[in-house]
């Protein structure tokens, strides 16, 4: 059995480009710089033994490179799923626009 001991979320952008992977990246480092992990020792567990379960919401999710997205996490074993949420807005030409991705993040260690 698993028990979940952190749940972060965040929000990454890319202005210009439609870089979808990037957006998701960046949501990515803004959910995980909000804290720091300080239950490994008591736990006898180190950053290897997390099981991150990584949720992207993204308006294109075939875009996302799931490898590169994963590799923002730099510890525990990753899996990513991507569905469609975020937000797109649209330059006035339509030629680009803004991408916004929500990045949840899901922490269990192994009891």
């Amino acid at each position: 059995m698993k028990t979940r001991y952190v749940t972060e979320m965040g929000m990454g952008t890319d202005v210009h480009g439609r870089d979808y992977t990037l957006a998701a990246e960046r949501a990515v480092f803004d959910a995980i710089h909000h804290s720091s992990l300080h239950f490994f020792a008591p736990l006898k567990k180190t950053a290897h033994d997390m099981y991150i379960d990584l949720l992207i919401g993204i308006p294109e999710p075939d875009e996302v490179d799931l490898d590169r997205v994963a590799k923002a996490l730099p510890y525990g074993t990753v899996n990513v799923t991507v569905k469609k949420g975020g937000l797109e807005i649209p330059a006035d030409d339509g030629k680009d626009a803004i991408v916004i991705a929500n990045a949840g993040i899901i922490v269990r260690l192994a009891d």
